[in-house]
């Protein structure tokens, strides 16, 4: 039991995701208010009374549990903020791991982007127009990411960066990125042409709002391209984490040559009893069972009437499609979370 003699006492990992799409994750004690633990790591979230009067602190918590207490006014926060997820972090003693949303950038709470640093492990070219990059972390440890995130990786000896999600989930010591091989491009001409393994790499991150939420209702995910990289590090996590819901997935590329990390997308179908995949591709030519586009392949089951979670990352245009398919159908999902990459070098929105 904590406390005990010769035991540690228990601690819980916060997430602050900052208007800006910046993440720090900070460690909270049992027991330690979410903006005490805060400045302790030197994130300066926004505050003026630490009372629980003014609501300076307000944020909003989007997962795990937690105890606001009762020694604040309603001036600061009312009843039915508290019901709909609002806190104060002044007030909120956490007891789980909790994703807290904070309503200004980062750059607010003086905090200083955190720059890692790793070795090239492997380059693969899975696919002519897909690479495959994987990196063993020089410090693991201090590398905190939600499942969903991504990093700005640098081009090794410019200062030029490009944004990629992590494919591989957190807490390992390696990380994974699912990139678009673009003809002439920085990144890609890099580690086609010249990257070895050895190589040394540096990044800057995490950031994004994209990332799995608990797993309450069904799911369905939405993939194009190497949009897929966010989908696999959320797999992953839900296959460690196991749950009851039913997940779909709908993964679609241009040429059936493009279908990348189907090996890893069976295993999560004997990990997870209720996952389930298809691959489309848009090319009227391939031999694929299914063609054409992502919204031509999502049956009116996997809305579930509209209590479902959907998780969508492509290029703007097949955003656009998903969201068009939604009103055409009258689909207002419970959550609808998406991601936009540019069409030139995979770079999240």
């Amino acid at each position: 039991m904590p406390g005990c003699p010769g035991e540690k006492s228990m601690s819980y990992r916060i997430a602050l995701n900052f208007e800006d799409g910046a993440t720090r994750i900070v460690e909270c004690k049992e027991g330690e208010k979410v903006l005490d633990a805060a400045y302790r790591q030197k994130v300066n979230l926004p505050m003026d009374c630490s009372d629980g009067v003014c609501g300076t602190c307000k944020c909003r918590c989007e997962q795990g549990e937690y105890d606001l207490g009762d020694d604040y006014i309603d001036d600061a926060l009312t009843a039915d903020e508290a019901d709909e997820g609002l806190i104060l972090t002044c007030q909120m003693v956490p007891s789980s791991d909790c994703v807290i949303q904070v309503p200004v950038p980062s750059t607010a709470c003086k905090i200083v982007p955190v720059e890692h640093a790793a070795t090239v492990k492997t380059v693969e070219l899975a696919s002519e127009d897909t690479i495959i990059l994987t990196l063993t972390l020089d410090n693991p440890e201090a590398l905190a990411f939600l499942p969903g995130q991504y990093v700005n990786l640098f081009v090794p000896g410019t200062e030029e960066h490009r944004s990629y999600s992590f494919s591989s989930k957190p807490g390992t010591a390696e990380a994974s990125f699912v990139i678009r091989n673009v003809p002439d491009g920085l990144m890609s001409g890099w580690l086609v042409n010249k990257a070895q393994p050895g190589d040394r790499m540096r990044f800057v991150g995490p950031n994004g709002s994209f990332f799995l939420r608990s797993a309450t209702r069904p799911v369905l995910m939405l993939a194009g391209g190497t949009g897929l990289a966010p989908i696999l590090s959320i797999l992953e996590v839900l296959a460690d984490q196991g749950t009851d819901q039913p997940i779909h997935l709908v993964y679609g590329v241009s040429f059936e040559k493009g279908l990348v990390e189907l090996k890893r997308l069976n295993s999560f179908a004997e990990r997870l009893p209720r996952f389930s995949y298809a691959t489309c591709v848009s090319h009227p030519e391939s031999e694929n069972v299914l063609k054409g586009h992502v919204t031509d392949h999502i049956g009116d089951e996997y809305f579930h009437g509209g209590n479902v979670d959907v998780y969508l990352c492509g290029p703007p245009p097949m955003v656009e499609a998903v969201r068009g398919t939604l009103r055409n159908r009258g689909v207002a999902p419970v959550n609808f979370y998406y991601e936009k990459f540019a069409s030139t070098e995979a770079v999240p929105a």
